[in-house]
């Protein structure tokens, strides 16, 4: 190994040491040339730099493998690897990762509702009565009467499951065209303005082609919408007036259930109680304006009837007219009462009954959709009157 001379001491023979290292070298010359200090600092502040980088580096590989270690597994949307050569399939995205306001799900839809023009059939269901499918289309009792005249005749109490009925669009009535009319005198009739009916969408008439309203180009059997028209209720049926038992001929129109003379008799109080155990209606109120002079009060197939007065019975037996099973009496004061759809009669003509007395059975007998009782209050003066204004309060 070759060596460097050293400086001699007196009295001691010369030594060698270790050929000194290129950084050593290097170190020498820049000593000598008098820069020795400055590249010292240099490159103790280099070395530094690069720990300092080196530290940095390790930080962040170390923080990425320690998230990946304990980062949640998902079970709800689980990510599958693809084989090489396969498309890979990117997982959806959660909606916190967009940027933005994510949009909520909403879970029921509001459509908005459109009029319509055109008519419907609706086929009628056990339980229902005129004001209920009046009230689930949204229209007056009166217009499911105009609608249907060859099915229900006026008669609310015509109607029957399964019955096909025609709703119209709009309140009003409807016509069938005879093809010789005066489109001027059947709107008069109905108490509209001629162009109301050929101006609504749901007729499907043109304007241009009508021509004279006094004799209008409209095919004969076209049905007509007439909206807002009116008319008088024309019901075949109803029990008449002042039927007293000094005057029993009246009740003989009504069926096979007419008394003859009644001579005597309990006479009422000129007060009313409940004739059901139930003081609710089924769905058809007291409404003269469609032939329903009467309260139909719900219950239950067989429940008990009662007098609502004391009296005598002027009609006990079938009716003709969609009453079914009926029972009339007369209080002897100028008060009638009248209980329809029995299903069952407890009482026979000329008999006199007390107030509360059970003269009968709930039922569904005649022109009814259901069990219910049909009531009527009846005056030789003032006509038939709304029972719950002379009824207690429930």
């Amino acid at each position: 190994m070759d060596t460097l001379p050293l400086k001699e001491e007196p009295g001691k023979p010369p030594e060698a040491l270790p050929k000194a290292s290129i950084f050593q070298r290097l170190m020498a010359g820049l000593a000598r040339l008098g820069l020795g200090e400055t590249a010292l600092r240099f490159g103790t502040n280099f070395i530094s730099i690069l720990i300092i980088l080196g530290v940095v580096w390790l930080m962040q590989y170390l923080y990425q493998d320690a998230n990946l270690s304990t980062a949640p597994v998902s079970t709800s949307n689980p990510q599958t690897v693809a084989p090489p050569g396969d498309e890979i399939i990117l997982p959806e995205l959660a909606a916190s990762q967009f940027v933005g306001i994510a949009r909520q799900a909403v879970m029921h839809t509001n459509i908005p509702s459109r009029p319509r023009t055109d008519v419907l059939l609706y086929t009628v269901q056990s339980g229902d009565s005129i004001f209920r499918i009046a009230e689930k289309f949204g229209l007056k009792p009166t217009t499911i009467l105009f609608g249907n005249w060859s099915i229900l005749s006026d008669n609310p109490h015509s109607l029957r499951p399964e019955q096909v009925l025609t709703i119209l669009p709009t309140d009003g009535t409807y016509y069938e065209w005879q093809g010789i009319e005066n489109l001027n005198v059947v709107a008069e009739v109905f108490g509209v303005d001629p162009e109301v009916i050929v101006n609504y969408p749901g007729n499907h008439l043109d304007p241009e082609t009508i021509g004279d309203l006094n004799k209008p180009n409209i095919p004969s059997g076209t049905w007509l919408i007439v909206p807002g028209g009116t008319r008088d209720i024309v019901s075949p049926w109803s029990a008449p007036i002042g039927i007293t038992r000094t005057n029993p001929a009246t009740t003989r129109v009504l069926g096979e259930g007419a008394c003859g003379a009644v001579s005597g008799g309990n006479v009422g109080y000129g007060t009313f109680i409940y004739p059901t155990v139930e003081h609710w209606l089924s769905g058809t109120p007291y409404a003269p304006e469609i032939g329903h002079p009467a309260l139909d009060f719900a219950g239950r197939m067989g429940n008990a009837i009662y007098a609502t007065d004391a009296g005598v019975v002027v009609y006990a037996g079938w009716n003709d007219w969609g009453y079914g099973n009926l029972i009339i009496l007369d209080h002897g004061n100028g008060w009638q009462s009248l209980y329809a759809h029995l299903s069952q009669i407890n009482v026979g003509c000329g008999q006199s009954v007390g107030q509360g007395d059970v003269i009968g059975l709930m039922g569904s007998t005649g022109n009814s959709t259901g069990p219910h009782l049909h009531f009527e209050l009846m005056n030789t003066i003032y006509g038939k009157v709304n029972p719950f204004n002379f009824l207690p309060a429930p």
